[in-house]
């Protein structure tokens, strides 16, 4: 037998998903991790925690599916993106890595968002991304930044100690802020303004190409057979495409978790940076995504669930599943702020319409249509990009069949939920393994999964929500002036 791995790094807990040359799962292990947040805005992780929860995922694997384990040809990684992992010149970590949710490096973020980064990257340089956070370091840190020989993403310096090999691929580094996204090359430009050079970043590959073998210590240590291949793998969104199967133009998936997420495949580089979508390089060759963020998807439902003190599964199910017209009651959904299209971190939520009868059906309601209005923008945002012909639909928001329905309806296209399974990064991780030890063409490997059900847009109601649609956008800027008021 021959079977494949998937690694995916995640913040709270790293996931190892074995699989067989059929793509079924044969076993899983998850180890948990943790976050360190010494001062406000910041968040880091020790790196060799990684190492020590793959040692354990990799041992529990190993430990109840020994056979299926030791038959191992090809590994992928996953990984939480925009993390900056500085190596000093004997490759030792030198402080623990400034993760993707860290705050610290605004300042820097915005002297670096300007045209000409706009015009490589093809995207506004977030706080959140790796670039500024060594400009951090060069302000705060100068000491180390002086140290600093090699700046590596978590998953690569997973990487690093699998294979020994410095390799990034090309949909995790779009996420830097120093890759030219259309060229997928390391910018010259983007690293002098950051005092780096070439020589500090990794090597680069696609996500379905070998970034190297795993090293003999580790593959005899574990029961591995020589030369298991490492597959350059992909950031976290991008290998989640892959394990739903958005791997062509047209196709795209709708994440419903505490955020929302609007990923679509694209065959050519279109970048629309002033609208806050992201533009990055798929994990798989020869395509890009665009990907549009709303920061509280599903996570509006917890507030409302807390607020009402009632099970979010209890309040969309009192809706049934066929959908209402929309209804009066409008809710923005801008709890945390807003990524996609305003950029805007100080915006706050908003219910507006309350009536003396208003109930918690219309409430819900309501939350449901704010958050699927608001993805409604992250597809606008998208400009003249042909818009996807189905999304699939996943996370905890995707239980709610009338939820989906509104959403087809709202984004005019078709949704389509899994059948029962694991497709999440760690699936994708272990086939992007599949394609680079085997050579296989991707569009073969990365297919989508079978579908339980399909939700088509209610025709005789898009017109009204294109209505409310439009009254949700109005509301934007009043409550940003009654705020600065």
């Amino acid at each position: 037998m021959t079977s494949y791995l998937g690694l995916d790094l995640g913040t709270s807990s790293l996931k190892a998903l074995l699989i067989g040359e059929d793509q079924a799962v044969i076993g899983s292990a998850s180890v948990p991790l943790t976050v360190e947040r010494p001062h406000f805005g910041w968040s880091e992780q020790n790196p060799e925690s990684w190492i020590v929860a793959c040692e354990a995922a990799l041992a529990e694997l190993r430990a109840k599916h020994g056979e299926a384990f030791s038959a191992i040809a090809g590994i992928g990684l996953s990984g939480h993106m925009h993390g900056a992992t500085v190596l000093g010149e004997d490759g030792k970590v030198l402080r623990p890595c400034i993760l993707w949710n860290d705050t610290r490096s605004h300042a820097e973020a915005k002297a670096l968002d300007d045209a000409e980064a706009r015009a490589i990257t093809g995207n506004i340089v977030f706080p959140g991304f790796t670039a500024p956070k060594l400009l951090w370091m060069q302000a705060h840190e100068p000491a180390l930044f002086e140290r600093t020989r090699l700046v590596l993403l978590p998953k690569d310096y997973l990487r690093l100690w699998l294979t020994g090999e410095a390799v990034s691929d090309m949909s995790d580094a779009a996420g830097t802020a120093w890759l030219d996204t259309g060229r997928r090359d390391w910018s010259g430009r983007m690293l002098e303004r950051t005092g780096l050079s070439r020589a500090a970043m990794p090597g680069l590959v696609e996500g379905t190409e070998a970034s190297g073998a795993v090293r003999n210590v580790i593959a005899e240590r574990f029961g591995l057979k020589p030369g298991v291949v490492v597959a350059g793998g992909g950031g976290d969104n991008a290998a989640s495409a892959c394990g739903v199967g958005v791997a062509a133009p047209g196709t795209g998936f709708l994440s419903l978790g505490t955020s929302g997420v609007l990923f679509t495949a694209t065959a050519g580089y279109r970048p629309v940076p002033e609208t806050a979508l992201h533009t990055f390089c798929h994990a798989i060759p020869g395509l890009w995504h665009q990907m549009g963020v709303t920061l509280s998807a599903a996570g509006c439902m917890e507030w409302l669930s807390k607020f009402l003190k009632e099970e979010p599964a209890a309040l969309t199910g009192a809706l049934g599943e066929t959908i209402e017209a929309p209804g009066r009651l409008m809710f923005l959904p801008y709890l945390s702020g807003e990524r996609t299209p305003h950029n805007d971190a100080d915006i706050r939520g908003v219910l507006a319409g309350l009536e003396s009868d208003t109930s918690r059906e219309a409430v819900t309601r309501a939350v449901l249509e704010g958050v699927a209005y608001s993805m409604r923008d992250c597809l606008d945002a998208a400009g003249d990009t042909p818009k996807p012909e189905r999304l699939i639909a996943v996370g905890a928001g995707s239980r709610s069949a009338y939820w989906l329905e509104l959403m087809a309806t709202v984004l005019e296209t078709e949704i389509a939920l899994p059948a029962a399974g694991d497709f999440g990064a760690a699936f994708g991780a272990a086939r992007l393994g599949i394609t680079a030890a085997t050579g296989a063409d991707p569009a073969s490997v990365v297919s989508m999964p079978p579908m339980a059900r399909t939700f088509e847009p209610v025709a005789e109601k898009i017109g009204a929500f294109r209505d409310a649609h439009a009254r949700y956008r109005a509301l934007y800027p009043a409550v940003k002036a009654a705020m600065a008021g």
